[in-house]
């Protein structure tokens, strides 16, 4: 009688290791489809609807109205990223609101109006209506409209120092070119990278606690969002001065 043996073979701790990584590779893969296409859907048919919901509340005013949180009230407008970039913007920057569009920080003011005119927004997925913050150079165009006005602003200079009045030279008028030049706005740069608890950025007065040394104040534009991308460990902030007002009716 013949007998058979059985060969076991030992699985070594590189390849446990090997197969560990492959399946984490994977997940990361799925992750990042997740959060580039999937949440991008999603966030498109939410975006759709608060224009739609902005166009019927135009049309259709109500007294007094008061955005309510994730109500849409503006409309962003970049010319710089091309003619089709428009967005809703809607009120409150938690999740669910920031994945329908841009959103206002509740406590800052409103377009158009002395002080600071602050929004957040997604750098990666769930429509990335910030992703391309980075290309913005001192005096690009940014346009809010709302239902009763269009409001310029422009980026404000990337430097401080010496060279930021020739920097906005050609976009600011001369009042607001002395202050952003070397006067009390000469602090606030254009485009800088903070971190996520550096609150002063949507201050009345970006970088400054105390609104109170500032009386007369610049209505001014910030954007907010998540950086570098896919990470949330740092923000880039954008800063921008209205430039020009013209009332719809």
């Amino acid at each position: 009688m013949s007998s058979m043996t059985g060969n076991t073979r030992r699985v070594s701790a590189r390849e446990v290791i090997g197969e560990v990584l492959l399946t984490f590779g994977v997940l990361l893969l799925l992750f990042a489809f997740y959060e580039a296409y999937w949440t991008n859907l999603d966030a498109g048919r939410k975006q759709a609807h608060a224009q739609e919901q902005l166009i019927d509340d135009w049309h259709n005013p109500r007294t007094n109205h008061t955005p309510a949180l994730g109500d849409a009230f503006a409309v962003l407008r970049i010319p710089t990223f091309g003619a089709d970039y428009q967005y809703a913007v809607v009120e409150g920057t938690d999740d669910a609101s920031l994945l329908t569009g841009p959103g206002r920080y509740s406590d800052s003011q409103m377009p158009g109006v002395p002080g600071n005119f602050a929004l957040a927004g997604h750098r990666v997925g769930k429509g990335a209506p910030f992703n391309d913050l980075g290309r913005l150079k001192a005096c690009d165009e940014i346009v809010v409209e709302t239902r009763d006005s269009t409001v310029t602003y422009r980026v404000l200079p990337m430097e401080a120092g010496a060279g930021r009045r020739a920097e906005v030279a050609g976009c600011l008028s001369s009042p607001v070119l002395d202050r952003v030049a070397d006067g009390d706005y000469a602090d606030v740069q254009g485009r800088h990278i903070t971190l996520p608890s550096d609150i002063g950025v949507v201050a009345p007065h970006p970088g400054r606690d105390d609104p109170a040394g500032s009386p007369d104040l610049l209505p001014v534009l910030t954007l907010t969002t998540c950086h570098p991308q896919f990470s949330n460990a740092e923000r880039m902030i954008i800063h921008a001065v209205q430039t020009d007002i013209t009332p719809k009716r």
